[in-house]
């Protein structure tokens, strides 16, 4: 049994949504609709599919933790869904990850060293002529003061802060153009891809961001080092739990869609879902 309700594909032509039922339960066509959202896709099939999977496997986990009781007694204070802490009991109660030991995390240390390095930092100063991205005139102006600028710092540095205090667009402007210790993932990622090609010294260009042109004065670079086992040990136990907590979720669910009598959907497309 189908319906036509839910979304539209790009020619216009309705999506058969299946009334799909799990242990004898069922989940409408209307259910898989609202779930679509959640979902975007290549295509309406695509969506429906993985809306689909999602619900199923949230029944077999509920079914489940309500076989075993563990919808009872529900804190009634509190702000977490009480779907969520039925799942999240069930889950704690029949998928806890396996312990690691000290061997396992020293083996996956020893493996892959290169995930455990310390991040590149950089501290700059810079000078912003700010331009909109979207006024080429303005940024042509912007471009050509920061160039007239790095032509005067090549001649006489020791006007840096003075420069800044006059000229940038940036609050740093008030520290001499100071952005003090910059690691990656703190500035824009254009501005950020620039910088941390830079060697210390004075970029002899412009660096160019959405927000206009830079000067940029690198006063000091440390490339990230390889950090000890010591350091991160915490680290990489915590790391092969939760990679140990995701193979027994995903297993357990495996094993609830192999015992499940499930109607409507294709078998193999639950099973996609719990290995994924």
């Amino acid at each position: 049994m189908s319906s036509s309700s839910g979304t539209d594909s790009a020619d216009n032509n309705p999506v058969d949504i299946p009334e799909i039922t799990v242990n004898g339960t069922k989940i409408t066509p209307d259910e898989v609709a609202r779930e679509l959202q959640y979902h975007p896709s290549e295509s309406p099939e695509a969506g429906v599919n993985k809306a689909s999977e999602v619900l199923i496997i949230q029944l077999l986990l509920l079914q489940k933790a309500k076989e075993l009781g563990l919808d009872k007694d529900l804190p009634e204070d509190s702000n977490v869904p009480s779907e969520e802490t039925i799942i999240g009991r069930l889950i704690e109660k029949e998928a806890s990850p396996p312990e690691v030991n000290e061997e396992e995390c020293q083996r996956y240390f020893d493996a892959n060293k290169a995930q455990f390095v310390s991040q590149d930092l950089m501290e700059i100063k810079h000078i912003l002529l700010g331009a909109d991205p979207e006024d080429d005139e303005k940024r042509g102006v912007a471009k050509e003061a920061a160039q007239s600028l790095i032509s005067r710092l090549v001649e006489s540095f020791d006007q840096f802060e003075a420069l800044a205090n006059e000229h940038s667009d940036c609050p740093s402007k008030e520290t001499g153009g100071s952005l003090g210790q910059i690691t990656k993932g703190q500035t824009t990622p254009e501005f950020e891809e620039a910088i941390f090609e830079l060697e210390e010294g004075l970029a002899n260009e412009p660096v160019e961001s959405r927000y206009g042109f830079h000067v940029v004065y690198v006063d000091k670079k440390l490339q990230g080092k390889q950090l000890e086992y010591e350091q991160v040990k915490n680290d990489v136990a915590n790391l092969l739990i939760e990679f140990g907590q995701r193979r027994a979720i995903s297993q357990y669910i495996h094993n609830l869609i192999a015992e499940a009598d499930i109607q409507g959907v294709d078998f193999e497309v639950g099973r996609a879902a719990a290995d994924q």
